[in-house]
């Protein structure tokens, strides 16, 4: 599958491009280009008469602290305004590169090119980036979107099994939050972790059509963009608990269970039948292909968990924000109160999430 598309945003059209090939297509630009990218695609970058920036795809690279040393190495690059950033890599790097690029000089154009299922099926649209401050997960970033993405499906042959899983949690979510005629598509195109280059790039293709209908009716997270934080509240709290060992796109899916543990003790979705346990199903069976979850489960500690899910940016001083399924498919987002009794209702969610995966 070959194609392209524009998103619409505030500060312009851009392009993402799915097609073989790509991540060679982004070092042919020339002229006045700095390379950023994961330090395991340095070899590929290096000796082609680019300057190259690259650092670890560890979470700790996207710390407020690590940005001004690669703001540094930018520089000693010789980045000026008329510089193209062009990065490569996963979600880590491009939160990198959507922040530096849009305070570097008051802001570069730049180009990306995810090495990640995970990127190429939600974050690489959209503009945002997130940035770590301490132990707070993605308290600051802000709103750049690249120039152009291109998105190669064939890289998906180098991720791990637990790599595909996380890019699938994620495209199944959007789908399911879209519409049921989306999630019904996605599960027609019988994605799994043995999935090819043609099934992904179909699986891409959907998710990001999906994600961009979010995007232009609701660039800047005011209200229906909001529910595509199904499963982050939860996941990030499990991310942080598990000092990362668990990676955002496992949590997440981990994290959609724990939001359907919560809804049913709410009364708002039965156990049983219909489009929401079709999605949970689906979900488990990719969580329970994920090699040596159990374990990072089961050290989940119960008191990390509120503490990392209380201090989500999403929430407000007197309430917690959260993305919830409903029986007859989709989401909602809800705001309760914060009480000892709300708390309860998250703990008992983290709980049975547990239960469930920690054998």
């Amino acid at each position: 599958m070959s194609a392209s598309f524009e998103i619409r945003s505030a500060s312009g059209a851009y392009t993402a491009r799915i097609g073989a090939g790509s991540l060679e297509e982004v070092v042919q630009h020339g002229g006045d280009v700095i390379i950023l990218c994961d330090a395991w695609f340095a070899d590929r970058f290096e000796g082609r008469g680019l300057p190259v920036v690259s650092l670890p795809a560890l979470e700790s690279s996207k710390s407020l602290d690590e940005i001004p040393g690669i703001i540094m190495a930018l520089r000693e690059a010789g980045a000026s305004r008329r510089t193209r950033l062009i990065a490569a890599g996963g979600g880590i790097i491009q939160d990198v590169a959507g922040f530096v690029a849009s305070v570097y000089m008051r802001g570069l154009k730049w180009d990306y090119a995810p090495t990640t299922l995970l990127a190429m099926v939600d974050s690489c649209i959209g503009g945002k980036s997130s940035i770590n401050v301490g132990p707070y997960k993605n308290l600051v970033g802000t709103f750049h979107p690249p120039q152009t993405i291109f998105i190669d499906p064939a890289l998906c042959g180098t991720l791990s099994q637990d790599q595909r899983v996380a890019g699938l949690c994620e495209a199944a979510k959007i789908c399911f939050a879209r519409s049921p005629e989306a999630f019904a598509a996605y599960l027609a195109m019988e994605p799994g972790v043995a999935a090819g280059p043609d099934v992904l790039s179909e699986v891409i293709g959907l998710s990001l059509a999906s994600k961009k209908w979010f995007l232009e009716i609701d660039e800047f997270d005011q209200a229906e963009r909001l529910l595509l934080n199904y499963g982050h509240t939860f996941g990030h709290a499990i991310e942080s608990a598990s000092d990362f060992a668990i990676s955002h796109g496992i949590a997440v899916g981990l994290g959609m269970m724990a939001a359907g543990a919560m809804s049913r003790s709410l009364g708002r979705l039965e156990a049983g039948e219909g489009p929401t346990a079709e999605f949970e199903s689906h979900i488990d069976s990719l969580l329970r292909g994920t090699p040596d979850l159990g374990p990072h489960v089961a050290g989940l500690s119960p008191d990390r968990l509120i503490k990392a899910f209380r201090g989500d940016k999403k929430h407000t001083a007197d309430t917690f924000a959260v993305v919830l399924p409903l029986a007859a498919g989709g989401v909602e987002r809800i705001e309760l109160g914060r009480s000892p009794e709300t708390e309860a209702l998250i703990q008992t969610a983290f709980a049975q999430m547990k239960a469930r995966y920690a054998a």
